[in-house]
């Protein structure tokens, strides 16, 4: 296949499937927070409905074959996956921020829908900077793979050291979603490194998201529990 092809597999059948589940789970919480009562801060269940608008639109841009040639055609179609991807991870941190103000000032005192929440940002997170580092590493999925790509943003093992991989190697999807996951859990690179500043800017950012979900919301939760 070409690089183009390749890229449309990815974003048709690895990367609309991650953004549907996040979508899912951000309306499961809205159903359930609605028919619990449950509030944030100031907001009610309508709050996790606000990720969801660049989420859908991100669906669309990645999944729908027309969107997508006429976003092409047009030139404009990383800037809008890119654009997108901003709105949905600073509407997650505005989330978390909520989140956090709630727990400040008593408001939430439930376990299962601090904890429900807490996964919902988290997860989201993991995912929204999966498609990031796929989406800005050597300048996309497809810049990367046509002659003279830019520099790389993430040095892979295996493209240290061609002969621990296959013949061709290089990075899909799934990889930028395992650095990902990875550095939400150890706030910090495991085998792939960062080396250019918006790549550790890109990483930073996640692990705060991510720190602050895991030992302040997490923590209060199983608190709660206990």
């Amino acid at each position: 296949m070409s690089e183009v092809q390749e890229e449309q597999v990815e974003s048709r059948w690895e990367a609309s499937p991650a953004v549907a589940i996040v979508i899912g789970v951000q309306l499961l919480l809205a159903v359930t927070a609605k028919k619990h009562g449950w509030t944030i801060w100031h907001y009610g269940w309508g709050l996790w409905l606000m990720p969801v608008v660049p989420e859908a639109l991100l669906l669309v841009a990645l999944g729908w074959s027309r969107p997508r040639h006429r976003l092409e055609q047009m030139g404009i179609r990383r800037d809008v996956a890119i654009a997108l991807l901003g709105l949905l991870s600073a509407a997650n941190a505005f989330i978390l921020v909520a989140l956090v103000a709630s727990l400040v000032n008593g408001g939430v005192r439930s376990g299962g829908q601090l904890l429900f929440e807490a996964v919902t940002v988290w997860g989201t997170n993991v995912i929204a900077f999966g498609l990031w580092f796929w989406a800005v590493d050597q300048g996309g999925p497809v810049r990367r793979h046509e002659p003279n790509p830019p520099p790389h943003d993430f040095q892979f093992p295996q493209l240290e050291n061609p002969e621990l991989a296959e013949p061709g190697w290089y990075p899909k999807l799934f990889d930028y979603l395992y650095v990902s996951f990875t550095n939400s859990i150890a706030f910090s690179p495991t085998d792939s490194m960062p080396l250019t500043r918006r790549a550790k800017a890109l990483m930073l950012a996640e692990s705060a998201v991510s720190a602050v979900t895991v030992l302040l919301v997490a923590a209060r939760a199983v608190n709660i529990f206990t």
